[in-house]
Parts: C-alpha cells; structure tokens; sequence
C-alpha cells in the first residue's frame, strides 16, 4: 500500500486523536483512525503523547510507507488575531499556539504536543497549521464585537474568534454540492455537533455569526463545557464558594456541560441512561433536554440573523448519528417552514437529505471531512 504522495493530517482533540494519510489529489484517505478516551479515568490511553505513539504504531502496523509521507497537517483550534490562514510551523509558531493555549485551555496544549511528536517523526517535511478560527476572522463587526468597553478590547484582542471553521466552511460548501448550487447562492445554517458543538450562520458562502466566542466555551452545551452561562455566576461562586480562577476554568470547561449534569459526557452512553430511567435516566434525560432547548434556541437566532435559510446541514459526531437529536431540536419548526421527514432522518448513509418534501428549508445530514481541507491546505507547501 503506497502513494507517491500523501498528507498525514493530525487532528488533536481535547479527548481524542483523529488522523489520516489523504491522497489530497485524489481526495480519498489511505488509511484512517481515531485514539479516543485520552485522559479519562477508565480510558485506555493516560495522555495526549501516549496517544501519538499509539497513532505512530498503527500507521507502521498498516503497511504504509511512510517515506510518502509529503507534508503534514494539524489541526490547531485558536489562531488569535494573528493566525487565519494555513500557516507553515516554525518553533516561533509553535511558541505562539502555545501562549494563545491561554484562550482554548483544552485544545492547544494537545495541538502543540501533536505538532512537537510529529515534527520530530517527521522531521525533512513541512508542518501546516490550519486553524480552527480561520474561516470566522472575517465575521461582521456587529457579530465579531462584545459589548464591553473598547479599549479594554483593543488592549486585550477581545472579540468573538469562533470556532470549528475548517468544518463549517467544508460542510457549507459541501452542502450546496449536495443540493447542486453555488455557495454563493445559499444561506445556512451549520451545526457541528461533537463532544464540542458549535453553530453558525452562513450567508453567501461567508460566515456571518456563528455561537463560540473568544474561546470555545461560549455557545451551546456541549460534552463538558458549559456553554453559556450568565457571568455573573463567576462573580457569585467567587465570593460565596471561594472559587478562585483556576477552580472557576476547571469547572466550566471539564466538569460542566453533558458531564456537569449527567456525570458523563459520551453521548452514546447518555442515551443508554436515558432510556434505561431511574435516578441516572432522569440526570440524564434532563442533561439531554437543556442539550436540545440551547440548540434549538440557536437555530432560531440564526433563522432572524439570516432571514431566509435555505439549509440546515447537521455535522460531527452527533450531528451525523444521533437522529434523536435531529428530529428534537427541529421539531415543531412547521410553521417556519422546516420538516423533518422521520423515515429519511432514521436511514442512509453519508450526506444525504433529512426534510419533508414540504419543507421549504432542506435539512441535511453532512458528514465533515476536515481533514481532507487540512491536507489540500497542507499541500500547497509541498
């Protein structure tokens, strides 16, 4: 099994590895995998570098030849103001994704150690970053900026930086392939639904509102982080608990969300507990219904940004296998002229048509295939 040349693309997690060697060309991967459970109690991997030796191990076991490796790919989640498009790494880069680690806490760390093992693995081809905030740093001023007091803002690169953009700019464009139009042509709605989840607004093919902020904990619940909350909460649990802040980031980026309310944050096994019931089925219904109540009050925000939809494509891991979480979170949405069809929802592969045939908004099941983006950025530098 051999390529004259392929792209190892890294896409390092806050709890799991995914990886490929791509064909950029062709757009097909070699060979593919996922290290998952990293850092869990009972998971099997202890951290990220172990799970980087365990990648390294398949890839030998798989028969490639890793001398067709041309370029590598990483996924890195926080860009700030400086990073936007790919990025050739460099140990000055590598420095910077490091310190904005302060902006992405669960990410970057894991970025960086996959950026450092690989370039020694691999050390004579160039290393790519691709930027998880790319394809927002063009976001409206209206959308990009909070309201606090602008110098402060200035002084400290406060503004909304979201996130997860190498998969809603894919899913986006992906989605009018699949509806055979332009992306010019279109507006929609994005919702990549991971044990990370965040949504955007897509008018035109360019992102004009989308829910992380930032950092990646603004936006919807999702499997351990918060999402939003009223930061007046911080200020309470600091002078009534004695929180501190490092106690305050811990909490809310790994002992909230799903797993803030649940105790779990997998949500194969959140369904399991759900329909099983008793104490731990109600915890977990509960967890489900404040999952699918943000996210069904996002869509509708969205809705009044973009004032015409045309799609709603869902995405991630969620988004592409939980059908529960897609009929949910629409349901009832008749009126704004979105229907689910329940046999389409429960059936087929890939990317593929979820909506009634009355439905004046196509809903969509898009599988994201970041690391396909990753590599053909990656490989302009080869």
């Amino acid at each position: 099994m051999s390529n004259p040349g392929l792209v190892l693309v890294l896409n390092s997690g806050s709890s799991s590895i995914k990886y490929q060697l791509v064909d950029p060309e062709a757009g097909t991967a070699v060979v593919s995998g996922l290290v998952e459970q990293i850092g869990e109690a009972d998971g099997p991997v202890a951290d990220h570098a172990a799970g980087l030796r365990l990648l390294h191990q398949r890839l030998t076991e798989s028969g490639v030849d890793l001398v067709t490796v041309r370029a590598v790919g990483h996924r890195v989640v926080h860009g700030g103001s400086r990073f936007f498009v790919p990025t050739l790494i460099t140990d000055a880069v590598v420095a910077e994704v490091e310190r904005l680690a302060e902006l992405a806490p669960l990410h970057n760390p894991a970025n960086v150690i996959g950026i450092e093992v690989a370039r020694a693995d691999f050390p004579n081809v160039p290393h790519v970053a691709v930027f998880d905030t790319g394809f927002f740093h063009s976001l409206p001023p209206a959308a990009a900026h909070y309201a606090i007091n602008h110098d402060v803002a200035t002084e400290y690169g406060i503004r909304r930086y979201g996130f997860h953009g190498t998969s809603h700019e894919y899913v986006s464009r992906e989605t009018a392939a699949v509806l055979g139009r332009e992306p010019a042509e279109l507006n929609t709605i994005v919702l990549h639904l991971g044990n990370g989840a965040s949504a955007s607004a897509v008018r035109g093919g360019k992102a004009v509102e989308t829910s992380m902020g930032m950092t990646p904990l603004e936006g919807l619940v999702m499997g351990t982080r918060s999402g939003d909350i009223d930061p007046g909460v911080l200020f309470h649990l600091y002078r009534t608990a004695g929180l501190g802040v490092e106690q305050l980031d811990e909490l809310l980026n790994r002992r909230s969300g799903l797993k803030g309310l649940s105790g779990i944050n997998d949500f194969r096994e959140l369904l399991e507990r759900r329909a099983a019931g008793g104490a731990s089925g109600e915890a977990a219904g509960l967890a489900y219904d404040v999952y699918i109540h943000r996210l069904r009050k996002y869509v509708g925000a969205y809705l009044a940004v973009l004032g015409r939809v045309d799609a709603i494509a869902f995405t991630a891991g969620v988004g592409e296998n939980v059908p529960d979480v897609r009929e949910d979170a629409l349901a009832g949405l008749d009126g704004l002229g979105i229907i689910v069809d329940p046999q389409r929802n429960r059936s087929g592969k890939g990317a593929r048509v979820i909506s009634a045939d009355a439905s004046r908004t196509t809903v969509l099941v898009v599988p994201t295939n970041e690391e396909l983006a990753i590599a053909r950025a990656a490989w302009e530098f080869v």
